[in-house]
């Protein structure tokens, strides 16, 4: 895990063919680790078998936004809901759908899928997990009150229906490739009947959308809520009654230290076991401390810098393309990320289903792009914003964008926002330009395109730079509904070939995931996704 730019290299050439999950300390994953819940509660009970427990404290750099598992779309809330909530489907670490709440299903048509349920599976309230509870969990995602980030995962469905206790179908308006990977996604993530219930109840009194669950999140999952203290920290327990093999972990405290040199001191203090997001420039220093090291791990995520399609100049495509053009990406790669990254040509890494590597994106030519400044009217260039958050390599990202701006006449001021603010006021389409990253969770194209570019997903789904375009909404439309995987690349190429044009924003890079861990925990990764894997990690004293 040395921070060497070929090593780097040759292992996203490997996850071309599948996606590493790593485990820091032994390095030893066990053999069913991508296989959760094969086993019973009971098979997990000895204690010797399931390793010592521990209390994990890991140190992440933004605050949980929501703990509903239809909430908010961010990576933060999504690391604590995967360990609360559980999905009908899984993914391994090849990548390839498995059981998960539904431990099989039969595709009866093409617009057709019947999904039969594990039995004796109950949340941690008690309730019964039966084909009721899924359908009134899916039907909340599709509710348009409930407005949820994620219903887009379930656009294609028509109807969900109750074929018995334990047998639940679900109805295509169409036929959907990607529908059982979409049900793995935390964002179809089943609740308990009751709290979705009383979420309701407050609603009709006019309470707020999933205030009720965000105090009372409960989930069949392996890890419990305990508490959540905003700006400071999110503990959850082990489920001892949980249907599968137990967590071996006594409980896990995502701690919200949003400066990166803190969270380096408290790896380094043994304060804390694990801190995210390390940055490239303290690779060395985590590989100098006596008892930690570096995890190291390629990505199917974006980083990106937005345009408001929707506001001057930022409406006009030739002012994009300038700016686009004025990026020298290598140095950001090289001078912000120290480089730990690869320059994107588009939405999709390499490891996603529908990427295209003949697909040229827009090279950098700050000449050329003073002349499409000039040709749309703005020869003497125009002052405007950047967003990013309090995360370092974004600000250092914005500051170099705002230097190679100037040179081409472009004024541009960055602005730092808290991140709850940052989410909301981007979806609400009050910025200029932003900086932010998006995370191919299904490995599929149709996650990341059609939520970072159909209308139809303004704002929250993805949709942040509200590109509204005709063309670009119809071959979305026609590669999810497409179920030839070679007519689906096809279509996605012509996607993708048109966004270098649109250029709805900058593809700056795809990333590494770089995290410090203490030599203590053991079998603790993080996946292609960006997700902790900490169901089968336990601390070695």
């Amino acid at each position: 895990m040395k921070p060497n730019k070929f090593i780097w290299l040759f292992s996203l050439l490997l996850v071309l063919t599948f996606v590493l999950a790593a485990c820091a300390g032994d390095g030893e994953p066990e053999e069913d680790a991508g296989e959760e819940g094969e086993g019973t509660a009971e098979e997990g009970g000895d204690e010797s078998a399931s390793g010592s427990g521990g209390d994990l404290t890991i140190t992440i750099g933004a605050d949980v936004v929501s703990l509903s598992a239809h909430g908010n779309n961010d990576v933060p809330s999504s690391n604590v809901r995967e360990n609360i909530y559980e999905t009908l489907t899984t993914m391994n670490e090849n990548q390839e759908v498995q059981p998960g709440l539904a431990e099989d299903w039969e595709e009866v048509d093409e617009t057709t899928w019947d999904f039969h349920l594990r039995e004796g599976v109950t949340f941690h309230d008690g309730a019964e997990l039966t084909a009721e509870v899924v359908k009134t969990n899916f039907e909340r995602i599709m509710d348009e009150d409930i407005a949820s980030p994620y219903a887009f995962l379930l656009e294609a469905v028509e109807s969900v229906e109750v074929q018995d206790d334990y047998t639940v179908r679900i109805n295509l308006a169409y036929p959907y490739a990607p529908l059982l990977r979409n049900l793995a996604h935390s964002g179809t993530a089943i609740m308990s009947p009751d709290i979705i219930e009383e979420d309701y109840a407050q609603m009709e009194e006019g309470g707020d959308v999933d205030a009720y669950i965000n105090e009372n999140p409960v989930g069949t999952g392996p890890f419990v809520y305990d508490d959540w203290t905003p700006g400071e920290s999110v503990v959850l327990t082990r489920n001892d009654d949980y249907w599968g093999e137990p967590a071996k972990l006594d409980s896990v405290t995502f701690k919200v230290v949003s400066e990166q040199s803190t969270r380096l001191a408290e790896l380094e203090s043994g304060t804390s076991h694990v801190a995210d997001d390390i940055g490239p420039d303290n690779i060395s220093r985590v590989e100098g401390m006596p008892d930690a090291d570096v995890l190291q791990e390629p990505s199917v995520s974006l980083s990106y810098v937005s345009f408001n399609t929707q506001k001057e100049p930022f409406d006009d495509e030739r002012v994009r393309q300038a700016i686009s053009m004025a990026i020298n990406k290598e140095e950001i790669i090289q001078g912000v990320l120290n480089g730990v990254g690869i320059p994107a040509n588009g939405p999709l890494a390499p490891p996603v289903f529908g990427y295209d590597d003949s697909v040229e994106g827009i090279e950098y030519d700050p000449e050329q792009a003073q002349e499409l400044l000039a040709e749309a009217g703005y020869e003497d260039g125009f002052e405007t914003t950047i967003w990013t958050n309090d995360n370092e390599q974004r600000v250092d990202i914005a500051v170099t964008v705002q230097s190679q701006l100037e040179d081409i006449g472009i004024d541009v001021e960055v602005e730092e926002l808290e991140w709850g603010a940052y989410l909301e006021r981007t979806s609400n389409g009050e910025h200029d330009m932003f900086i932010l990253g998006w995370s191919t969770v299904t490995a599929d194209a149709d996650y990341g395109m059609y939520p970072l570019f159909h209308s139809s997903q303004h704002g929250t789904p993805g949709n942040r730079s509200f590109l509204d375009n005709e063309e670009v909404d119809e071959v979305l439309d026609e590669a999810r509904r497409a179920t030839d995987s070679e007519e689906r690349r096809e279509l996605y190429s012509e996607a993708q070939e048109m966004l270098v044009d649109l250029a709805p924003m900058l593809y700056t890079h795809h990333k590494e995931f770089l995290l410090g861990v203490n030599d203590s925990v053991q079998d603790f990764g993080i996946d292609a996704q960006g997700i902790y894997q900490i169901k089968d990690a336990y601390i070695e004293e």
